[in-house]
């Protein structure tokens, strides 16, 4: 069965739901000790938070590049994950989604989230024809998220060592059955209306 394009997949439970980040060993892990970001995080920055455990071990290169060798599972509340996505405008302008530039990029300016759609993985880090969200945080989100809606922060860095090794070894039966079991998200249709370009009013999706 095809992959609807644009739809968010994530581990979650009934109160929460898990994204990724990685950072360097100073940051990452007295995070995942106190489960809380420290206070050297820096909460007026932009963050990107990243439901896909694939797209961050793309992103990271498997918690190799420098300043991302700590991967952080963040288990934050859904309630808040939710504000995000309601509150959120897609990082790019798309005709049929906004009424025209000028207006996406006033929404642009004073969101304080913003949304991007990027090629999903697979085990080998190839681009999928689905996509994988993005969610950029800062002023308010960014320290509700660092501050409020953090529930548990894990250190997933030997995880991650792992699923590379038997990626590289050619066990690519083994290393699927260690990824999170990441699933649908479930959101109500209008939360996401303004975040999935190309899909109103029957336009086909754009890449």
């Amino acid at each position: 069965m095809t992959e609807p394009k644009h739809q968010i997949r994530a581990l979650h439970t009934d109160s929460t739901v898990t994204v990724y980040q990685a950072y360097a060993p100073e940051i990452g892990l007295p995070a995942a000790r106190e489960s809380r970001f420290p206070a050297v995080w820096q909460r007026d920055w932009m963050t990107w938070i990243k439901p896909s455990f694939l797209w961050m071990m793309y992103r990271c290169g498997w918690g190799s590049k420098e300043g991302q060798e700590t991967v952080l599972a963040v288990e934050i509340a859904r309630d808040g994950f939710e504000w995000v996505l309601r509150h959120a405008c897609l990082s790019s302008y798309v005709r049929g989604v906004h009424p025209d530039r000028a207006t996406w990029q006033r929404q642009l300016k004073r969101s304080p989230a913003r949304v991007q759609w990027d090629p999903e993985r697979d085990l080998h880090l190839q681009p999928v024809p689905y996509r994988s969200l993005q969610l950029g945080l800062s002023g308010e989100a960014a320290r509700r998220y660092a501050d409020e809606w953090t529930v548990a922060i894990r250190d997933v860095t030997p995880l991650a060592h792992e699923i590379h090794t038997l990626v590289s070894g050619g066990d690519l039966g083994p290393a699927a059955r260690l990824l999170p079991q990441e699933r649908p998200y479930p959101v109500a249709g209008e939360l996401l209306n303004h975040l999935r370009p190309g899909e109103q009013a029957g336009r086909p999706a754009v890449g």
